[in-house]
């Protein structure tokens, strides 16, 4: 079985950065694409952004784009966050995905996720 584990949450004031990591453990697998979504208290999931393996290409959320950075490597897949805003708070949930087919386009409507971890919360004061 497949475990994501999502570590780097914590508090920051807003203009500041985090940077979230999420390493896989268990029986060895080769996610085609991972990305990352938050939900916000009260809200629902919302997808932030996603990368996938072959090629490394990124898509992200319009909220997101040019504050937040994708990246990975072998160890594991990175969420490097700056300029934050308080409207950033949220629990942080790593998915995966390993089904070819799912691009980060198709994970942007939080569609053919396999494996998801259990989230890391990043709290962004004013």
């Amino acid at each position: 079985q497949v475990q994501l584990v999502e570590s780097g949450g914590g508090v920051v004031q807003a203009g500041g950065s985090l940077k979230l990591s999420c390493a896989a453990s268990g029986r060895t697998f080769r996610a085609y694409t991972r990305g990352w979504v938050r939900q916000a208290p009260g809200k629902e999931r919302e997808f932030v952004g996603a990368i996938r393996r072959s090629g490394g290409s990124t898509y992200y959320a319009d909220s997101v784009k040019g504050r937040f950075t994708i990246s990975r490597d072998n160890a594991a897949m990175y969420l490097q966050m700056n300029s934050l805003k308080p409207e950033d708070t949220a629990v942080y949930y790593c998915a995966a995905s390993n089904s070819v087919w799912t691009t980060p386009q198709t994970m942007a409507k939080l569609n053919g996720v396999d494996y998801w971890g259990k989230g890391t919360l990043v709290t962004v004061s004013a």
